[in-house]
């Protein structure tokens, strides 16, 4: 999340110094427990506002589902809920996969048998055909089957006319719906079902099924382009730059890992003049989960119209936490940190051990805040429009901090993730390497007076649910072209 000189998240694995034990749910559960108490950023601002009778009593409860698990991924799952009791993100717990262990061949698991849709293929493809309204009758696509859906007693049968997966065949059960479109199955790669609660049009050549997508191959209707964009915008792992009108933009940000940064910075050098000489913006980050600060920076000036203020972190200095500073020293290349920050890191380092048990503020000047001025605003775009929703957290957060101080930038959709203020991770093995653990560093400035952690960063215009998502697109578009 924070930059190097504003110190950056990198995400570091070290090998724990811990003992030597014998390994069970339990003696990792008590060193996940120690390792958090004793150097997560965040773990002593929680005891302070929750108690420690309540932290207590939440040890006692979950110690017992430590006991009674059965299985690694019975353990896991207890120890990940076990930090929940301090926030929501900026915390893991995960399996390490064992590359010299050579594997036990598994039993074959017998798959459930499908149910054979009785239907004439070439009559239905027929019928479908000659459709003029767009219903859920039809043939469709969810790759890698071909779908033929059709009505047959008091449900929509979905099944299978082509298949990618030779676990499926022709005239297999894929899907039900049911007839007033409440609720449905959709069958697996596994054959095990799926339920689905929300079944609903997307234009006339999409249907959606829970997080399943169907494109209508048969019969064909007019492509519908605001569709089409939705789609691309959350299907489409890069970002991109699209004209929606003469007078609008769509930029479109899927995630701001570091490593996006170079194609983030060319999609904006590719379209300067566009971004320079069109009135509005829509910036889409939905489901951007954060990644670093410098992947935004390049955006930051179309936005600008007064001084950015941006609180800064402190980092909590313990020995095991500051050899993060020494990793980062060692190996800046393997992170991508510019040479001449290297020696910063040192100092960091340095500064941090003579400070153990506390929290520093690593810049020079100790203030608690930067203060980014620029000589220059650019009149266009003159509206901008950023859509946000519950899957933003950690640095598309900060972006969002910055980004809502210019007079420029109205915020839509709901509200965010709230996973911000103890951030910064770090990864240790767990001593007989069975489970990796990540933890965090470093706790904001702005604890207690603005915390985002757990309220997350409301938008300006609320996006209600009667409006779907494939629609928030039109509906910023719509407002920043209002007259």
């Amino acid at each position: 999340m924070i930059k190097i000189k504003a110190l950056i998240a990198v995400f570091i694995t070290s090998s724990t110094l811990g003992f030597a034990q014998n390994c069970t749910c339990e003696t990792n559960f008590q060193w996940v427990k120690k390792t958090f108490e004793e150097n997560d950023a965040g773990f002593q601002y929680v005891i302070d506002k929750k108690g420690m009778p309540a932290y207590q009593a939440h040890n006692t409860d979950f110690l017992s589902k430590i006991k009674n698990s059965k299985s690694d991924t019975e353990c896991l799952q207890n120890i990940y809920d076990w930090m929940k009791f301090f926030r929501s993100g900026h915390f893991s717990i995960s399996k390490i996969e064992n590359k010299n262990q050579q594997s036990q061949p598994a039993a074959a698991k017998e798959q459930p048998k499908s149910e054979i849709v009785t239907v004439d293929l070439e009559k239905f493809k027929k019928e479908v055909l000659s459709k003029k309204e767009s219903d859920i009758e039809g043939i469709w696509e969810a790759e890698p089957y071909v779908i033929g859906i059709k009505k047959i007693g008091n449900a929509y049968k979905g099944f299978i006319i082509q298949s990618g997966a030779e676990n499926w065949k022709p005239y297999e059960l894929k899907l039900t719906i049911n007839t007033d479109q409440s609720k449905g199955v959709f069958y697996l790669r596994d054959k095990s079902g799926q339920e689905v609660n929300q079944i609903r049009f997307m234009g006339k050549n999409y249907l959606q099924m829970g997080s399943f997508v169907l494109k209508r191959l048969s019969p064909k209707f007019e492509k519908e382009e605001n569709i089409e964009t939705y789609l691309q915008a959350m299907q489409t792992p890069k970002p991109f730059l699209k004209e929606l009108n003469k007078n609008t933009l769509l930029l479109r940000i899927p995630t701001f890992n570091g490593a996006m940064k170079k194609v983030i910075d060319s999609v904006i050098t590719a379209n300067k003049s566009k971004i320079e000489s069109t009135e509005n913006l829509i910036i889409d980050i939905r489901n951007n989960g954060g990644g670093s600060d410098n992947s935004f920076s390049e955006i930051i000036p179309y936005l600008y119209t007064n001084p950015i203020r941006s609180i800064r972190a402190q980092m909590y200095s313990t020995k095991l936490n500051n050899q993060r500073m020494l990793d980062l020293y060692d190996n800046y290349e393997k992170y991508g940190i510019p040479k001449e920050e290297r020696e910063f890191l040192k100092k960091a380092y340095d500064k941090l051990n003579a400070n153990l048990g506390k929290f520093v503020s690593l810049q020079d000047d100790n203030s608690i805040l930067s203060i980014n001025k620029s000589e220059k605003i650019f009149p266009f775009p003159k509206n901008v429009g950023i859509i946000i929703n519950k899957g933003n957290g950690s640095t598309a957060e900060e972006f969002l901090l910055a980004a809502k101080q210019s007079k420029k930038v109205k915020l839509f959709g709901t509200t965010t993730a709230g996973v911000l203020d103890i951030s910064n991770m770090y990864f240790l093995n767990s001593p007989c390497n069975e489970f990796k653990l990540g933890y965090s560093l470093s706790k904001s400035f702005r604890i207690p007076d603005m915390a985002i952690d757990e309220k997350g960063i409301q938008p300006d215009y609320f996006i209600d649910s009667t409006i779907p998502e494939h629609q928030w697109i039109d509906f910023v578009n719509d407002v920043l072209n209002a007259k």
